[in-house]
């Protein structure tokens, strides 16, 4: 049986562990959501994000999601025993993710995975594109790891197949009509644009050698395939270093007959897992001359 190796300074994974992670593509299905989780039009799996959570930290590290939703990465991250602090606009979506941490830590009996008692779960209500007043408000630590999956304004603003399901069973189909929220910038260039300041914002409080992981999709607008990861990957590399992807798909999703019987259209049923590291900022210099 492998050990993990002392010299490993990313994880506590042993060498097969490692090697498993690095493919590029993976098939994760996600287990049906609880009535309460069930209201966030794009909730994602707390399974597969405890696997990009070991991957990329220690136990005891921290772990930071600017668009928190109903708390996936915190639930993870309680299950990995790291430290997971999670920003929120929505109150709706906040007050779930306080009471799912909640319910969680209520469960830990006495004597029972003690370590998990030394780990905390922060849900912060507030705007993510303020990063400077949230960290002095909270006195917040320096970042080991930041996941996140944005809100894909665009994308949820589209009318189609599935939102219209969602729309009759009473369901979100966005997640606000705020103005802050970044699901409702004017256009899809101004959305990009915000989005990307936000984690050039974030830049200074990741640990230097600390990693990014944001999953987004690339999707149909108007009979035109808008490339959302691939210009978003582009647009960070003014501050981060981009070291790859993981190509999430789903195989059980339901299947719409979009462009039947006058073109091609997809079902687009995959997630760009893109995955940046933060360099000392005379390497990234370095890399972009």
């Amino acid at each position: 049986m492998s050990e993990v190796s002392p010299d490993n300074r990313l994880n506590e994974l042993t060498p097969q562990e490692w090697l498993k992670f690095t493919k590029t593509w993976f098939i994760h299905n996600p287990a049906p959501r609880k009535k309460a989780e069930v209201l966030h039009p794009a909730k994602y799996p707390e399974d597969m994000i405890e696997q990009f959570v070991n991957f990329f930290t220690k136990k005891g590290d921290v772990v930071f999601d600017p668009f928190l939703g109903t708390g996936s990465t915190l639930i993870a991250c309680y299950n990995a025993q790291r430290n997971g602090i999670g920003i929120e606009l929505q109150n709706k979506y906040a007050q779930i993710a306080k009471d799912r941490i909640a319910t969680k830590e209520s469960q830990l009996q006495l004597g029972q995975s003690g370590a998990r008692q030394h780990v905390k779960q922060l849900v912060i209500e507030g705007d993510s594109t303020k990063i400077d007043e949230q960290w002095k408000k909270f006195s917040l630590p320096q970042i080991n790891l930041v996941i996140t999956s944005p809100p894909y304004g665009p994308m949820l603003n589209k009318k189609g197949l599935a939102s219209s399901k969602r729309e009759e069973e009473g369901l979100d189909t966005k997640y606000s009509d705020d103005a802050r929220d970044l699901g409702n910038a004017p256009s899809y260039e101004e959305f990009l644009k915000r989005l990307t300041l936000m984690f050039a914002d974030l830049k200074p409080k990741i640990k230097i050698g600390g990693h990014l992981v944001v999953i987004l999709q690339n999707y149909m607008d108007k009979g035109n395939y808008t490339m959302l990861a691939w210009d978003f990957a582009r647009e960070m590399t003014k501050y981060y270093q981009f070291r790859g992807e993981r190509i999430w798909c789903q195989d059980n999703k339901t299947l719409y007959p979009y462009g039947y019987k006058y073109s091609f259209v997809p079902n687009v049923h995959h997630h760009y897992c893109l995955i940046f590291k933060n360099l000392q900022s005379e390497e990234q210099s370095e890399k972009k001359e």
